[in-house]
């Protein structure tokens, strides 16, 4: 938990540059790829998974420690070749991950998020999902379990293959000569995101471009065919929780309303957006059915609307830092502590983004957020140890929390009123 923590410390500034480097150069050149309310949503969904991860939110089934004691034919000590055989295992587990996500109906529900953006941009590699609870997939790990390879070694490799991932979310990119042979380009994963008919669940490596030609799911980016983002059953949302959770409610309500009993139990494993017919005709859910021609989402939004989310995104920012700071101190004060602040973070993020939904019970996620927050500096009397180092911080935060309060209460009328009047118009 603080290792990681202390490594975020470190990434999230680093992965906040470049996001905004993306966007600029994209200004400069005439070619702007990232839109303001997408890159918000897009970081906000980074914030609640790296919340989640370090708050250890994940019940690990405990197969590889199981697998490493009782089928290691041999037991090798760290080394950068064990490094290198390690994260090569990694890729090839990963692969297979990303296919079964991709082919198999409650297993996309782990997975969406990360395609539901509708541009192609950095920020977006920051959607990654919060919808995972339980960690199944260690049994892809037997090669690494064979060969003895420590615990230690997977855990310290297994960010840096996550990392390594990041730097191909982009369209400034054209394809790479020979690495396009060898690695993951840009190239080959704008062919990923898309939902062109002839680009769909391709190219599903991670790090190395191999595996897809090993089995059959690789196909190279076609100038002929630009490649059109997002998912083809549309999110229709900026809030990064309840994209992670729309298709699992889907199946849900359509395992609930089919009349096939058999239906009910084996939807969860068909291909990825099968609805039993009785349902789909009794409820349809809109479907993109040409790729070059829908609308992509978007809310209104002024200047000063876009500046207070930006202001928010960066109280969230400094937030989140001063948790992966100090953890091990929280921790030491009440290990309740650390709960109590993950829940913040993550209402945080439902009030921010559903404002920029619009959503007509924004300001209320906003008042249950100042409450939770208010309540915590009267308890504390402090903010999880901070006046140690800023005396004022319980003035600060207390007026922070009733301003925000206000300022949303405000743009949520006046945000609503100005999309009424463009409709009516």
């Amino acid at each position: 938990m603080e290792t990681y923590g202390k490594i975020l410390l470190v990434a999230m500034p680093a992965f906040l540059f470049l996001v905004l480097f993306e966007k600029l150069y994209g200004y400069k050149k005439g070619f702007d790829t990232v839109r303001q309310l997408d890159m918000i949503s897009s970081l906000t969904s980074g914030i609640t998974n790296v919340t989640k991860s370090v708050l250890e939110l994940t019940i690990a089934i405990g197969i590889y420690p199981f697998l490493l004691k009782h089928v290691a034919i041999t037991k090798i000590e760290q080394s950068w070749l064990v490094v290198i055989i390690t994260f090569i295992i990694l890729d090839f587990n990963g692969y297979w991950i990303h296919r079964w996500s991709h082919r198999i109906n409650l297993f996309w529900n782990l997975h969406v998020i990360h395609h539901s953006s509708e541009e192609f941009n950095l920020a977006c590699a920051l959607r990654q999902s919060i919808s995972a609870f339980f960690n199944l997939f260690s049994i892809l790990l037997l090669p690494a379990a064979l060969l003895g390879i420590p615990q230690g070694v997977i855990a310290t490799v297994a960010p840096l293959h996550l990392f390594a991932q990041f730097w191909y979310h982009t369209r400034h990119i054209d394809k790479m000569g020979w690495l396009e042979h060898v690695l993951v380009t840009p190239s080959h994963h704008r062919v990923h995101h898309a939902i062109n008919p002839e680009y769909m669940d391709k190219n599903l490596s991670q790090i190395f471009i191999v595996w897809d030609k090993l089995f059959g799911t690789f196909v190279a980016e076609k100038k002929e065919i630009p490649p059109v983002y997002g998912i083809t059953r549309p999110a229709r949302t900026w809030n990064p929780v309840r994209i992670n959770f729309q298709h699992l409610w889907l199946l849900i309500t359509d395992a609930w309303r089919t009349r096939h009993w058999k239906e009910k139990f084996t939807l969860w494993f068909k291909q990825t957006g099968y609805r039993p017919a009785d349902v789909a005709e009794r409820y349809p859910v809109y479907k993109i059915e040409d790729v070059y021609n829908f609308e992509k989402y978007d809310r209104p939004a002024s200047h000063s609307f876009l500046v207070w989310t930006w202001i928010q995104l960066l109280v969230l920012l400094l937030m989140i830092s001063y948790l992966f700071a100090n953890i091990a101190f929280i921790n030491e004060l009440d290990p309740s502590y650390i709960y109590w602040y993950g829940a913040l973070i993550f209402l945080s993020v439902f009030s921010l983004t559903e404002l920029m939904d619009q959503h007509p019970y924004a300001a209320w996620w906003e008042a249950a957020r100042s409450v939770l927050a208010l309540g915590i500096l009267y308890r504390q009397q402090d903010w999880f140890g901070a006046s140690q180092s800023l005396s004022p911080i319980v003035s600060l935060l207390t007026g922070y929390f009733l301003l925000s309060l206000l300022i949303t209460f405000w743009f949520s009328k006046t945000q609503q009123s100005q999309t009424s009047a463009s409709i009516v118009r």
